[in-house]
């Protein structure tokens, strides 16, 4: 069968293991069914998410005019430090500014190579930690708003990693660490301004399986800019990555925008 679309991020439910969903305008595509299967991708073109039209995918699936003009990829959005909706003041629209900024956040550690702290919008929980592959993730501390948050994580990024190690984590390179133990002496890393939202009590600990059949000793990328068809044993699903059978992995997430036809 042909499936025929735009490539956004896959849908995700927590479950043992997580199940995803690569949704298209017309159709869908569950793709835990796939795995153990044989599939086949091919490029025809590109289209922006915010636009529509026909433009070649700058980044986030956003063409070049829209990635500098549209709010939703404001420079806040990376580095939630600069947010300024709290203060009344835009970045390039107040009102969508401040529905996304001014809601309670969490800032977590999350196991998916080495421990790593980050920064969620509390809704996006457990959808941010399923989105980048952690076994493991752990909230340390929730905010009212996206610059608490932000500064949060500035301050901890002296002591843990903001990156995950990619490879690692599709290889299943993960360190044996106890998230718990962080937590537990992480209220002096914290900024004066926070330090009154900690609750050392609250130790709701996220442990995620995903669906792997097998994972490889080494990965090779698949980049639709260089190939513009591939075909491939489906051996496992991990963060918004396809694993397959010789080793080849597919970021999803990095190729939102692309139209492709998927043939199962």
């Amino acid at each position: 069968m042909n499936y025929q679309g735009v490539l956004t991020k896959m849908q995700t439910e927590f479950g043992s293991p997580i199940q995803y969903y690569l949704v298209f305008e017309d159709d869908f595509l569950h793709m835990n069914q796939l795995l153990g299967n044989e599939m086949s991708i091919a490029f025809s073109g590109h289209q922006c998410l915010n636009c529509g039209k026909a433009k070649k995918i700058y980044r986030q699936g956003f063409c070049y005019d829209c990635f500098y003009a549209s709010p939703a990829v404001g420079d806040w959005i990376m580095k939630p430090e600069l947010s300024t909706a709290h203060l009344g003041i835009a970045d390039r629209d107040l009102d969508y500014e401040a529905q996304v900024q001014l809601q309670p956040h969490i800032v977590y550690l999350a196991l998916s190579s080495e421990v790593k702290v980050g920064v969620t919008r509390k809704t996006q929980v457990p959808t941010r930690w399923i989105d980048q592959g952690a076994e493991k993730a752990l909230a340390i501390v929730e905010v009212p708003n996206r610059y608490l948050a932000g500064i949060t994580e500035v301050a901890l990024k002296a002591h843990f990693s903001d990156k995950t190690n990619w490879r690692k984590m599709l290889t299943n390179e993960i360190a044996s660490l106890d998230l718990l133990s962080y937590k537990a002496n992480i209220v002096e890393k914290l900024p004066e301004e926070v330090r009154g939202y900690f609750n050392a009590d609250q130790a709701n600990l996220y442990e995620l399986q995903y669906p792997v059949l097998e994972y490889p000793k080494k990965i090779t990328s698949l980049s639709l800019d260089k190939e513009s068809s591939y075909k491939g044993k489906l051996s496992g699903i991990k963060g918004q990555y396809l694993i397959f059978a010789d080793g080849t992995v597919f970021n999803i997430r990095a190729f939102e925008g692309y139209k492709v036809t998927i043939e199962v």
